[in-house]
């Protein structure tokens, strides 16, 4: 199952460099994104280079609302017009009317790598007085000539593992800050996620003790956000603000090694418990995938497991992984699953969910009832839980929480499961059941860095 971010309706624009004195203007996405393609290429281009201009444009501005590259260093902006770190916007200018048309109908389509959450960091330049390491404007137009389509353009300068998304929704972006300061006393999902947030840098800056992590802010918690402001220069109050807030993101990120142009991000997988079969060096696809999120799952709590990329990859950080994991749980150490490994680390993953969410919370197994339009009950009431828990993140339809399978309920579902890339026939049977279930773990328990919205459809090829 994969996640986009949502298009906003609106983008803040810094009109100097970043730290510049400058005004800033709010205008909405479409027309930002017009008047960028205006003022970076020329409307007499060929067609396929002007549109692969436009995706670029796009992602990279969508980028940058999506990692809160500018709110989470303190600014009250998304993004600047200065081209030495963003793209050009001349505010008020005239926009061609060839680009006006052809940005209607692109401007909620954009890049990013197959398999992955974020928008692609398109980096890109003019290509004759300055060159890059992404796409040059100027050579768009030769490979438009040489008749190149627009996604083979851009798989000339992004690489062949990407996917045009289209015809994405557009909403409300919510930063990731909750809005109000953490402090003792507080609870519930988002301090969930600052307790692992500080658990994950504390491997890389020891001073910052462990908590555990129980969706409480104690004093525990209090003390290692303490030492957070200590080490990172803010003031020491063991108050969770919007500075200390964002410096934890942007530590969170780095220690991760989440760069610009290729973070990390979460494929959101089939979970299942069953053993696919042996996993060594070498090995490719999902059920390796599946290895990864639940080793760095059991790394948040046993310091001697290291966290490694979710990239359906076995190499040997994988494969060293696995072998911390076998030692530290008393098996043979040598960096092969078998099914003696996969079924100890998924009983130490479910013990992980079991002791960080209150019974409440954890996700309930599929009992083997259908529910539809018309059913009622308990188990519609907690389906009704499940999805309002993903459309905080997801920006999906909340329900009325009733137990009654209504309209409402079933447009949700259908939502979801395109979301999920199931039939989206508003019926929940297995499939619908366990993938929600999942994922309402994952929010539940912090995993899901960032809010995102099911894609619409995806080009390749």
């Amino acid at each position: 199952m994969t996640g986009i971010p949502i298009i906003p309706r609106r983008i803040t624009v810094h009109l100097g460099r970043p730290s510049a004195y400058a005004a800033n203007v709010t205008v909405p996405f479409i027309d930002y994104i017009k008047n960028v393609a205006s003022s970076e290429i020329y409307p007499t281009w060929p067609d396929a280079a002007l549109r692969a201009n436009i995706y670029a444009q796009v992602t990279f501005a969508l980028n940058r609302v999506y990692t809160e590259w500018y709110r989470s260093r303190g600014y009250d902006f998304d993004i600047t017009n200065s081209t030495s770190y963003d793209q050009a916007f001349v505010n008020g200018r005239e926009i061609f009317s060839n680009i006006s048309d052809m940005v209607d109908e692109l401007f909620n389509d954009y890049v990013r790598r197959q398999g992955r959450i974020e928008p692609l960091f398109t980096q890109f330049c003019n290509g004759t007085t300055v060159t890059c390491g992404g796409l040059s404007q100027w050579g768009t137009v030769e490979l438009a000539r040489q008749g190149m389509t627009p996604y083979e353009i851009l798989q000339y300068y992004y690489g062949q593992d990407i996917e045009i998304v289209v015809n994405a929704p557009v909403g409300s972006v919510n930063p990731s800050y909750p809005g109000y300061p953490l402090g003792v006393g507080a609870g519930g999902r988002v301090v969930r996620i600052l307790q692992l947030r500080l658990n994950r840098v504390s491997r890389n800056y020891p001073a910052i003790p462990k908590v555990e992590v129980d969706g409480m802010y104690g004093e525990d918690t209090a003390r290692a956000v303490r030492t957070f402001q200590e080490v990172f220069g803010l003031t020491p109050d063991g108050i969770v603000g919007r500075a200390t807030w964002y410096k934890l993101e942007s530590i969170y990120v780095a220690v991760k090694n989440l760069s610009e142009l290729q973070g990390e991000g979460y494929s959101y997988e089939d979970f299942s418990a069953q053993f696919p079969s042996v996993l060594e060096m070498g090995f490719q696809g999902r059920p390796v995938a599946i290895l990864q999120h639940r080793l760095n799952m059991a790394a948040a709590y046993y310091d001697t497991i290291p966290e490694v990329a979710v990239d359906g990859i076995f190499g040997d950080k994988t494969r060293q992984a696995v072998a911390a994991f076998q030692n530290r749980f008393g098996l043979a150490p040598d960096g092969v699953v078998g099914e003696a490994t996969w079924e100890a680390l998924y009983r130490v993953y479910q013990g992980i969910l079991n002791s960080i969410l209150t019974p409440a919370e954890r996700p309930v197994p599929w009992d083997g009832q259908t529910l539809s339009y018309g059913a009622q009950g308990e188990r519609v009431l907690l389906l009704q839980r499940y999805l309002n828990t993903v459309a905080d993140v997801y920006s999906l339809p909340k329900v009325n929480e009733t137990g009654y399978f209504g309209n409402d309920t079933r447009n949700a579902v259908r939502l979801f499961q395109e979301l999920a890339d199931l039939n989206p026939d508003g019926v929940v049977g297995e499939a619908t059941w366990r993938r929600l279930s999942e994922l309402y773990a994952d929010i539940v328990t912090g995993l899901t860095r960032r809010a995102g919205q099911f894609p619409g459809s995806v080009l390749r090829g």
